[in-house]
């Protein structure tokens, strides 16, 4: 089968739906060897932030001269992004040789229907065994506790910020869908964790008591400070029991940024302290270079990040309430500093809490252009209408695809404006392709020096 034949057969999976449960993960795995037995791993899940934190810790441990694998959902353009081995993508052929794989296996198996995530983490472990990594940093599909990743047993658990997302398969409050979340917590490995709404840090608290785990929570038990926040980029020191590291630079633009890679960081150090037999990871200096090193170049792609200039463009993966208000905040404290004008494209997926998603951005758009990406989830341009007219919105307008958006954002465009792409990873990740690019501050960001 060809590349594209592959991919249409991956995302024909999706008609099997969401299903969660550990019995097909299982059986794939077992029938491959288990090769998730055959790395380390560092296991992350919450529900904003957990992209940002996987790609930092990545880095870390690769700067420590770790083989490294990254395991992340959703991709923004290409498919080979969701798994990369020291920092590349999968191959296309690889992708097809182990879809092969994997769909034979299935085939042999009675009654067996894996879902498009689930083959898609068997893939991955595959591919990291056959890489013979040291390490892979697991990214949850959603929730945790039923996840198909969840059949590792890592060095380190991570939760991000916990937030109203996927209430469908979570639940509606933030109790139970921070016990799904937790469900990641093994016996006795260490939990990281960032700061937390109370009934969230309450039932994470109380998983990691009964695992006999450790927990560190961001802000009582290891802390950062922002020094300075740039548009290339953020200053900041870090803080926990054990070390201290001043002024590190991360090329990420947004100042939740600084708790996602303190959350990276402190993960980091714990497990070079499960490792301290390991010379490179008993000494202070090297684990303070490797980190610094780590975070300073890192890559990650959809958060708030400028893909294009004259006209300005940037994007941002927010969707879901959370990560608007963040988004919204970011923007009136860095970008609103340049520019005087902020021009919204919004596209926002049907399932989704769209006046949640919408509410906070209101207070920073000048102009919204409401669409919708090529996906069957997407929710019309009138709905997103509908919720703007709600709310007293009035320079709010139509554009039947992202094509046509783009076009009536640049025609709006003005100087020192800024068309800001959002709602939804689709979305953004349409607006890459159109523009051809995943992001031209990458070179810019690796000399912060020269910004």
């Amino acid at each position: 089968m060809r590349y594209n034949e592959i991919i249409d057969y991956l995302y024909g999976l999706q008609k099997f739906g969401t299903k969660f449960g550990l019995d097909n993960i299982t059986k794939l795995c077992e029938i491959s060897g288990n090769p998730h037995k055959s790395f380390l791993s560092i296991h992350i899940a919450g529900t904003n932030g957990k992209g940002s934190t996987s790609a930092i810790i990545e880095s870390i441990l690769r700067k420590a001269g770790l083989s490294t694998g990254l395991f992340t959902s959703p991709h923004l353009v290409s498919f080979t992004e969701r798994i990369k081995v020291n920092g590349v993508d999968i191959s296309e052929e690889d992708v097809i040789s182990l879809t092969e794989e994997i769909k034979e296996i299935a085939s042999g198996l009675k009654d067996f229907y894996p879902t498009f995530f689930e083959v898609v983490t068997a893939m991955a472990f595959i591919y990291f065994q056959r890489k013979k990594i040291d390490i892979a940093v697991i990214e949850v599909g959603m929730g945790g506790r039923l996840d198909s990743t969840n059949i590792i047993n890592p060095e380190v658990c991570i939760i991000t910020p916990v937030s109203f997302d996927h209430k469908e398969f979570l639940g509606n409050t933030l109790e139970e869908i921070a016990f799904e979340k937790a469900g990641i917590i093994k016996n006795n490995v260490p939990v990281i964790c960032s700061h937390q709404e109370p009934d969230a840090l309450k039932i994470i608290s109380k998983k990691a008591r009964e695992m006999n785990s450790t927990l560190s929570n961001y802000g009582k038990d290891f802390s950062s400070v922002l020094k300075e926040n740039k548009i290339s980029g953020i200053h900041f020191d870090y803080k926990d029991m054990d070390i201290e590291i001043s002024n590190i630079f991360l090329p990420l633009s947004g100042t939740h940024q600084i708790e996602n890679a303190s959350v990276a960081i402190k993960a980091s150090i714990e497990f070079f302290k499960k490792h301290s037999y390991n010379k490179l990871f008993s000494d202070i200096e090297n684990i303070k270079e490797s980190i610094r090193n780590g975070v300073s170049s890192v890559k990650w792609h959809g958060r708030l990040e400028l893909i294009h200039f004259n006209p300005d463009v940037l994007i941002d993966g927010a969707h879901n309430p959370a990560a608007a208000s963040v988004l919204a905040d970011n923007l009136k404290k860095v970008f609103l500093k340049k520019y005087k004008k902020i021009i919204m494209l919004l596209g926002i997926m049907n399932d989704k809490d769209i006046e949640g998603i919408m509410k906070p951005l209101f207070s920073v758009a000048s102009d919204l252009i409401l669409t919708a990406p090529s996906y069957n989830r997407a929710a019309l341009p009138s709905k997103l209408l509908d919720t703007a007219v709600k709310f007293g919105f009035k320079n709010a307008y139509i554009s039947k695809d992202m094509d046509s958006a783009i076009k009536k954002a640049f025609s709006l465009y003005e100087n020192n404006s800024l068309i800001v792409v959002t709602g939804s990873f689709y979305t953004i990740g349409e607006a890459c392709e159109i523009f051809g690019t995943k992001g031209v501050l990458t070179k810019l960001r690796e000399c912060p020096q020269k910004i």
